[in-house]
């Protein structure tokens, strides 16, 4: 009797691993206490037969990459894991997604338990990007258990990186980003002067929406989108930009979550929009973003405030952000926004999607990945575009 019961929990094992294993867009939220090592999976059947069946979890199908997102939240990120998913897919490539739900906690839990359940490949989209440590302690875990890690989106430092020849970044010149959009809004501003200086000052009234503290992106899209655009004009001869308010020592609003989101730029506009208007002679004339979310968070407020309607009878405060979401191009195409840098989402999925197979297959981890974005040994740059509708 007690061999049959154990034959009967080995076959249910088999299947649930089966179903557990299979390519899922669906995060693994379980913390790591809660899973089985792998090698829990090769213990005799008369053993197996004494525990309960319930208590055991399903390690990951050899070969699983496991991806972890800082937040399903975010919209160019959620771009980004639909591209990889298809791309996976496509491959046949068993993979699991993880929602960190902006939590680095939650995301170093996940990592323990995907690499206790077996995972091959760790693809990290980093939610912490204030030091060093966090990617050290993930290199660490990777190091130890010998698995390829592969960081993208959100910067990490090339020294980190570096130092781990299984580890590789896949990311942007971030840099490029701030330069491009500053660029963009100089030549529009040149452009349209007269018409975005309400009130005649002869100075362009700006605010500017920094998406998070500390990240490398935020820091660079908000110094070189002001920097670059003052370049323009000066050279124009017009006045550089003034940030709308004097009393504001940093010259940006900072989404205070980190999350670079929508509603942060709403709140802080609407707020804004009550004491700096058109009836004061002081109105903002100029919207920043360092991404396409607060962007069109900016763009809400203004609406809200009678400007930047879709049936163009409204006077329109010009809005430029970062990424070429989809609500942006919308946006964009209907007039109520101006002008984002295009983050490619599929360029990126497709990247990592090739490492990671190099890394599974035993090749060359930049084999077949375009040389002219590889930068060293540890990095691959996707570039950015202008995009102002098509």
């Amino acid at each position: 009797m007690k061999k049959k019961i154990a034959l009967f929990l080995v076959a249910a094992m088999t299947v649930a691993s089966l179903a557990a294993c299979g390519n899922s867009a669906e995060p693994a939220a379980a913390p790591a206490e809660e899973a089985a090592p792998a090698e829990e999976a090769e213990a005799p059947a008369e053993e197996e037969a004494e525990a309960p069946a319930e208590e055991a979890a399903a390690p990951a199908e050899g070969g699983t990459v496991a991806v972890f997102y800082y937040t399903y939240g975010d919209t160019y990120i959620s771009s980004v894991r639909s591209a990889l998913d298809a791309t996976f897919d496509a491959a046949g490539v068993a993979y699991q997604d993880y929602d960190s739900n902006n939590s680095q906690t939650t995301q170093t839990e996940q990592i323990d338990t995907a690499i206790a359940q077996g995972a091959k490949v760790l693809v990290v989209n980093q939610v912490d990007t204030g030091s060093d440590d966090t990617t050290k302690n993930i290199i660490e875990k990777a190091t130890a258990a010998n698995i390829p890690v592969i960081f993208f989106n959100r910067s990490v430092g090339e020294e980190v990186v570096s130092a781990y020849d299984k580890a590789v970044f896949v990311g942007t010149d971030y840099e490029m980003a701030g330069h491009m959009q500053g660029e963009m809004i100089g030549n529009y501003l040149v452009e349209n002067y007269d018409t975005i200086d309400l009130n005649g000052d002869g100075v362009i009234s700006y605010v500017m929406f920094k998406g998070q503290e500390g990240n490398a992106e935020a820091d660079a899209r908000t110094q070189y989108g002001v920097e670059d655009a003052d370049a323009i004009l000066t050279a124009a001869g017009k006045e550089a930009l003034s940030f709308y308010d004097s009393n504001n020592s940093n010259k940006y609003l900072v989404d205070q979550g980190g999350a670079w989101s929508a509603a942060a730029a709403t709140d802080y506009l609407q707020t804004a929009l009550s004491q700096y208007s058109e009836a004061n002679n002081n109105m903002i004339e100029l919207v920043i973003a360092n991404n396409d979310e607060m962007a069109i968070g900016a763009v809400t407020a203004l609406q809200n405030a009678g400007y930047n309607l879709e049936d163009g009878s409204a006077t329109v405060i010009p809005v430029f952000g970062v990424d070429a979401t989809d609500a942006a191009k919308d946006a964009i195409s209907k007039g109520t926004m101006i002008g984002t840098i295009k983050q490619d989402a599929e360029g990126m999925a497709n990247t990592i999607a090739q490492i990671a197979q190099n890394f599974q297959g035993g090749a060359d981890k930049f084999a077949d990945v375009d040389a002219a974005n590889v930068v060293g040994t540890w990095r691959v740059n996707i570039p950015y575009a202008t995009y102002t509708g098509e």
